[in-house]
């Protein structure tokens, strides 16, 4: 029989991030039943520490060691909860890899996820950094969130609004010591119900370069599926393996500017790529853009570099340090803060050290 949980001590953390970086924390608290979470946090809290959630890893980098107790937890069940017909709830828990769900909701009939298709992690950190792909945002889809309110010691169900989606942004983000998400709610459109463009099955295809791979795939019509292998393909071309060479996909997020800022940008770099920002004043930009643009593609310091194939993506050679890479990292934005006029953030969590 599974322990409901277990407390391991000096915990090594260097094969729970996907940078592949050492970093160790003192306490690692393995939860493989949801139900027993208060329990275990009980137990985790008489030490007094401070919680670190981890996923799949995907959106750390460890410049330093946790500092408390570094919580997993693994149930990774998945099911339709409520059907509407041409509309469906999909519960999946949150220790669920995303990729896994992706294509089990694809299995199920399923469409809205694909193009959200093979962004590592689990599938509790997507609503962290409302994660996003091809013209999609896991916001999007979301019902409610359940999760574990520290603040006020009880499991709450947080619908859409009060999750408070933005761009790569959440209300567990900006809380990060606040909520342990267990699980997700999405509602997810049935691929019969149509694939006319006004239907919420019809296929998300404007994105630059899914078009263009759906047409090298031989597919006229596309369905969900071929979207999904459409975005597999593209992803497997310009992003490492994590499992091969250590990083964390896209690094920096797209940089959202003023609109008048990015139309002078845009006279003097007409091949900038820009796309609606959060409002009508503003614009996105496009991050890999301006760092290839400052010549950082395929830059390499040490063990530390950038991936040759893809600006955005920071990766480790084999012996990087979560320091050298955050150092990295910072001269990249630097270079394109004194070129361009644009501030570059991070998408991962940085544990140790502050950006």
């Amino acid at each position: 029989m599974t322990a409901l949980f277990r407390l391991l001590h000096d915990a090594d953390l260097s094969a729970r991030n996907t940078f592949q970086v050492a970093a160790r924390a003192p306490w690692l608290l393995e939860v493989n039943d949801t139900d027993a979470l208060p329990e275990a946090l009980d137990l985790a809290q008489i030490r007094d520490l401070p919680l670190l959630m981890l996923g799949g890893g995907s959106n750390l980098l460890f410049a330093g060691d946790a500092t408390g107790v570094a919580v997993a937890l693994r149930a990774a069940g998945m099911a339709i909860v409520a059907d509407h017909g041409e509309r469906v709830v999909v519960r999946a828990d949150a220790g669920a890899d995303w990729h896994a769900l992706v294509m089990w909701s694809l299995d199920q009939g399923l469409c809205g996820l694909e193009n959200l298709a093979l962004i590592p992690g689990s599938t509790g950190a997507a609503p962290i950094q409302n994660i996003g792909a091809y013209g999609v945002e896991v916001g999007e889809h979301i019902v409610a969130v359940e999760a574990w309110d520290r603040q006020v010691q009880r499991m709450v169900r947080l619908d859409r609004a009060a999750c408070a989606f933005g761009y790569r942004d959440s209300t567990f983000k900006r809380q990060p010591d606040r909520w342990i998400i267990t699980a997700i709610e999405l509602e997810l459109a049935r691929a019969d119900a149509g694939t006319d463009a006004s239907t919420d099955a019809a296929p998300r295809l404007g994105y630059a370069g899914i078009g263009e791979e759906l047409a090298a795939m031989g597919v006229v019509r596309a369905s969900a599926r071929d979207v999904a292998e459409a975005v597999i393909r593209i992803r497997r071309r310009k992003l490492p393996d994590p499992a091969v060479v250590g990083n964390a996909g896209s690094f920096f997020k797209n940089p959202i500017v003023p609109a008048a800022q990015a139309q002078s940008l845009l006279d003097a770099h007409p091949r900038l790529p820009a796309f609606p920002g959060d409002s009508d004043a503003t614009r996105k930009l496009s991050a890999a853009w301006l760092i290839d643009a400052c010549g950082w593609k395929g830059a390499r310091e040490g063990d530390a570099g950038v991936s040759a194939a893809h600006a955005l993506v920071l990766v480790n050679h084999g012996n990087a340090t979560g320091v050298q890479l955050l150092e990295l990292a910072r001269r990249i934005a630097g270079s394109v803060d004194k070129r361009f006029g644009v501030a570059l953030e991070p998408e991962p969590r940085i544990i140790g050290a502050h950006w």
